[in-house]
């Protein structure tokens, strides 16, 4: 069992930043690829970076890839968006989410397949 607790968002102007953490309960973090996804209004949540156990290999989706950034400190059992250069369309709800299953970088994108979810953390981006 695996808790994950989101925080950092908060509200800030086009082109800023921000860096979202995940912490994570539990001995066995190392065990887990981790996730970030989003979910605007009225919207499906939709994927936004991957990383796996080690840290060696990430994902990203194409909208956010070079703008962020995704990293863990297993050692502290935290993930970590760097998420720069931030725009409107980046305002939603973020999750971190767990999966102890090593996968393809196109079922890495679908948010079924994680067996863990926090409770969000909310970006808005002002114009």
């Amino acid at each position: 069992q695996v808790q994950l607790v989101e925080s950092g968002g908060g509200l800030v102007q086009t082109g800023g930043s921000l860096r979202l953490s995940c912490a994570a309960s539990g001995r066995t973090f190392s065990s887990y690829a981790m996730g970030w996804f989003r979910q605007a209004p009225g919207k499906m949540r939709e994927f936004v970076a991957r990383i796996s156990r080690a840290g060696e290999t990430t994902y990203y989706a194409d909208s956010v890839k070079g703008r962020f950034t995704i990293s863990r400190d297993n050692a502290e059992n935290t993930v970590y968006l760097q998420m720069n250069s931030l725009k409107p369309e980046d305002t939603a709800l973020y999750y971190c989410a767990a999966d102890r299953a090593a996968l393809s970088p196109a079922r890495a994108r679908i948010a079924a397949v994680y067996d863990y979810w926090g409770q969000g953390t909310q970006v808005t981006v002002s114009s």
